[in-house]
């Protein structure tokens, strides 16, 4: 089963706005900030606790859809045994996708 929450991802239309409110506002840290081919990963996470929020600048922020692939998925979570966990989910859950794990969507 999946060991942990590693991130949940927070849609902004301004990362560094959406930076300066929750240090200021809500108190956690910046952990990760980083240019990427997809775009710049920026986590913010409570001092001491090893959970992270993504701020992920995407339009859909706005309350639009997300497309699928096109961002970070809400909630990404830890495994030791990813591909066994994925096969074991019971028929009746969503729909999942999950390309990194190489189980179709």
């Amino acid at each position: 089963m999946p060991t942990n929450v590693m991130y949940v991802t927070v849609y902004v239309t301004d990362r560094d706005r959406a930076l300066d409110f929750h240090r200021e506002k809500l108190g956690p840290e910046k952990r990760l900030d980083f240019p990427g081919p997809g775009g710049r990963f920026l986590t913010v996470g409570a001092p001491g606790d090893g959970f992270e929020f993504i701020l992920w600048s995407h339009p859909a922020s706005a309350g639009r859809p997300v497309e699928p692939g096109a961002t970070p998925g809400p909630v990404i979570l830890e495994s030791d045994a990813l591909r066994a966990d994925f096969k074991a989910l019971p028929e009746h859950a969503p729909r999942l996708r999950n390309s990194a794990a190489g189980v179709p969507g």
